[in-house]
């Protein structure tokens, strides 16, 4: 057996236990290998897994800064029924809308995503620090509270390897002529 067949076994065996993106660089450093070598193992195995007939129920995927093995999207319906029954993982509407405050403005705190939502939001970002989509990254220079950040699981659970890939806002903005009676009613 020579060693690219060992290391494509021990990185399959990794990656199936794995509950987090791993990088290139520390599958690399446990299989004395270099991480350029592996970076295009795993690149080359993604591709072989995606054409794969008939389709497997598994993608190779690289996200959040590392890789990990995903179930297929087209059996998303019967994976989240399979994971879900009997309780709800599902985030409220109000755990998203602070979830996307703290996205986009980050590093943010509480008092900054109250003001944007208009509603407390202490129990909300509790929430999303107990599921792991946000953390403290340190205090605010003026007040001292606690500014929020989104973690890797967020980039994770969002498909995405770093924030440059959220989606612009301003396509969602209204145009400057619909703040033009707000502003009139602020002189």
């Amino acid at each position: 057996m020579n060693d690219d067949t060992c290391h494509r076994g021990a990185l399959e065996a990794i990656l199936m236990v794995v509950s987090e993106p791993v990088t290139a660089v520390q599958l690399a450093s446990v299989l004395d290998a270099s991480p350029a070598d592996i970076e295009s193992m795993l690149a080359s195995m993604a591709t072989e897994y995606s054409h794969d007939e008939p389709p497997r129920g598994f993608q190779l995927r690289k996200v959040g800064g590392g890789w990990r093995f995903y179930s297929d999207p087209r059996y998303a319906d019967v994976v989240s029924k399979f994971v879900t029954s009997g309780h709800s993982a599902k985030l409220s509407v109000q755990a998203l809308e602070t979830l996307a405050v703290i996205a986009y403005r980050q590093p943010v705190t509480r008092a900054q995503i109250a003001a944007i939502r208009g509603v407390d939001v202490d129990s909300v970002v509790r929430t999303l620090q107990t599921r792991g989509l946000v953390r403290p990254s340190g205090t605010a220079p003026d007040s001292s509270a606690v500014l929020y950040e989104t973690t890797e699981l967020f980039l994770e659970k969002m498909g995405m390897n770093s924030l440059e890939e959220l989606a612009p806002l301003a396509p969602y903005l209204p145009d400057d002529e619909e703040f033009d009676d707000v502003v009139k009613e602020m002189a």
